[in-house]
């Protein structure tokens, strides 16, 4: 057995040529060289006369190592069946998920299939015992489980992605409840696999998915790396790096990532990237809710979770999906016992009628409540600005940080200025002799109200600390986190829904 990076192992020319693996195929990638165990090859259907045509009924599984760690797989056979799951193929499934919880093993899917077998499910006879499993529904994030969506797949591998800790989709695919045929007959609408359900409608529409690939090397690579970042159950933390020291942060001029100006946007992602250890970011549900960064990071070698707003996507402003990310991606740190980073710079959360209709108040209950369970350390930083209620939501003061700090020139306050000044003073300053000379004095005084030197004067933020200090704050409280042995939340939105 030998250990592999983060990235796949290296494929000949001719491999990296092909489009696409069969089911073996793709568990040779994901594993650990010679560590596949199968189970299940001598099962087929149970229809008689189907034996000879479905080898493993259509469901390769059995553990694996990624990594060294000790893991389950299962991977649907697109050629037997196109992939369709019999009632031995599920029981099959059944069993592999069952064996993962049971074990505290983390659980791999590749999928590829066609959804519940015609001649298998039908009549009450056949469709009483091939509904839900119970271990996927109550799962309680107790084991990691990853998904890739490899091919077409309707039915079965799409409930597997939607209950899935992380899910990533190749373009091209299509995930739906069913296919184009059904949806045809159902309801006389015409669509390809990937217009009902390809990558960038569930990346983009539904954040149903974390990662979009470009081919199958691509999605192997992340179930890979999204696994170096959990631990292999919930029983234990995520493993600690090597610790490599990076340049020196006092070295970095702040303010080339981050304008002064408090309207210029700049990209969010730059500041993480000179906070963290080099290279050490991953994105999660990228193309969703873009105005909201969330991802996984390592600080001095530790697994670390990121929540920041993205200036470049409407000024930094949530809305409805960036509250439904912002949950997930909560429970999900939480639930593997991976301390949080907010980085505060938004102008508060976006007002329309949209986001009305797409319950936003809720929304924003739904991701306070999230900050309100979780009890893994929480570590709080306003970069530029902090407005209004997404002050609280990105974790400030009351919101169950560890420690909540600001950059000098940051702006704390219910509303920015220009909006405040003109909803209290407006009419004041419309009928002043000089309309332009009282708005700058009330605009001087509201700026000095948002400073959080108030905040921190009467200790409603523990600090004030400079740009370059950032990273050394959050790494000396991370260990002062750990200094008492490995830290573990109470796992209180283990249950939460994975998909709210």
């Amino acid at each position: 057995m030998t250990n592999k990076s983060n990235d796949v192992k290296e494929a000949s020319h001719e491999q990296k040529e092909r489009i696409t693996y069969n089911a073996r195929e793709r568990i040779e990638l994901l594993a650990d060289e010679g560590s596949f165990w199968e189970l299940g090859a001598s099962a087929h259907s149970s229809v008689p006369g189907m034996e000879e045509r479905t080898p493993a009924d259509g469901l390769i599984g059995g553990i694996i190592r990624v990594d060294g760690r000790e893991a389950v797989v299962q991977a649907m056979d697109v050629s037997v069946l196109s992939g369709t799951e019999g009632e031995v193929h599920l029981r099959k499934s059944e069993f592999f998920h069952s064996y993962a919880k049971q074990r505290r093993l983390p659980l791999f899917n590749l999928c590829e299939g066609g959804g519940l077998r015609m001649p298998d499910g039908m009549g009450s006879d056949g469709i009483s015992d091939k509904l839900f499993p119970n271990c996927l529904l109550d799962h309680s994030r107790e084991t990691p489980v990853m998904t890739a969506i490899l091919g077409e797949s309707y039915g079965g591998p799409t409930w597997m992605a939607v209950t899935s800790d992380f899910v990533t989709q190749v373009r091209g695919t299509g995930m739906a409840v069913a296919g184009p045929r059904m949806l045809e007959m159902a309801s006389g609408e015409h669509l390809t696999a990937e217009e009902l359900g390809g990558p960038d409608i569930h990346a983009v529409h539904t954040g149903q998915i974390d990662h979009i690939a470009e081919n199958e090397n691509e999605a192997i690579a992340a179930l890979r790396r999204f696994f170096s970042y959990m631990p292999s159950s919930s029983e234990e933390t995520p493993a600690t790096n090597e610790v490599v020291e990076p340049a020196s942060f006092d070295n970095i001029n702040i303010e080339e990532i981050v304008p002064a100006n408090l309207r210029q946007p700049y990209d969010m992602h730059s500041l993480i990237g000179v906070l963290i250890d080099e290279g050490s970011f991953m994105d999660f549900r990228s193309f969703y809710g873009k105005a909201l960064i969330t991802g996984f990071a390592r600080l001095n070698g530790r697994v670390t979770g990121v929540v920041a707003n993205q200036p470049l996507h409407m000024a930094g402003a949530p809305g409805p999906e960036e509250c439904d990310k912002a949950g997930d991606f909560i429970c999900l740190c939480d639930s593997y016992h991976i301390p949080l980073v907010f980085l505060h710079d938004t102008p508060g959360f976006r007002i329309s009628s949209r986001a009305e209709k797409q319950k936003m108040p809720s929304k924003i209950m739904n991701w306070n409540t999230a900050l309100a369970k979780s009890t893994v350390p929480k570590y709080s930083i306003i970069i530029r600005k902090s407005i209004g209620a997404a002050y609280g939501n990105m974790c400030g003061p009351g919101m169950g940080a560890d420690v909540v700090v600001a950059w000098p020139q940051a702006e704390i306050n219910f509303t920015g200025p220009e909006v405040g000044v003109n909803v209290v003073y407006g009419k004041h300053i419309r009928n002043s002799e000089d309309p332009n000379k009282e708005r700058a004095r009330y605009l001087e005084q509201w700026n000095f109200d948002s400073s959080p030197s108030k905040a921190a004067g009467k200790f409603l933020i523990e600090d004030i600390i400079e740009p370059n200090q950032t990273r050394s704050f959050l790494i000396r409280f991370l260990e002062s986190a750990y200094a008492s042995g490995s830290v573990k939340s109470r796992r209180r939105l283990a249950d939460w829904p994975m998909s709210h």
